[in-house]
């Protein structure tokens, strides 16, 4: 006879299980704010989660994506420019796409406009864009001077007289 590993147990709220199962699980607050902000549909701006919606019911599983975001956002806002700066390293080291495809992509399309939360107030939303931008564009100018570096040092490893 098979055995079937147990699920995990369910929480007694969406929240508290969202943030036990899933959110816990993001390392960066970065992270959990781009994925909350992809689970709200762009054509109705409301929250969708299959699995929270089935165990909770719609209604609670939608105050708890939104709950969350709004949490998560306001935590990121909190953070000191160095401690945003670091986290959104992390973040970006850890996807698959390189780093400077990502930034460069965030930087055109303004993409990460969409993180903020409907709650959010225009001040907020104005404070993450700045602060967003400008890391963005440190890390840009960051990986323009490395290249710059490497191939100042590979021609002149090409003119270096042999000995």
């Amino acid at each position: 006879m098979p055995r079937f590993k147990p699920m995990a147990k369910l929480e007694r709220s969406a929240l508290a299980d969202l943030c036990k199962h899933t959110l816990s699980h993001i390392q960066t607050m970065t992270g959990r704010l781009v994925y909350l902000a992809t689970l709200r549909d762009v054509n109705s701006g409301t929250y969708r989660h299959h699995g929270l919606s089935t165990a909770f019911g719609r209604d609670e599983a939608v105050r708890a994506l939104r709950e969350s975001h709004q949490a998560t956002f306001q935590g990121w806002l909190n953070l000191s420019l160095a401690e945003k700066n670091e986290d959104l390293r992390e973040y970006l080291i850890a996807l698959d796409d390189p780093q400077e495809e990502v930034v460069e992509h965030w930087l055109h399309s303004r993409v990460y406009r969409s993180y903020v939360p409907a709650s959010a107030r225009e001040a907020e939303t104005e404070l993450f864009c700045r602060d967003l931008e400008t890391l963005l564009q440190v890390l840009k100018n960051d990986a323009i001077r490395c290249r710059l570096r490497s191939a100042g040092g590979a021609r002149d490893q090409d003119s270096s007289p042999l000995v």
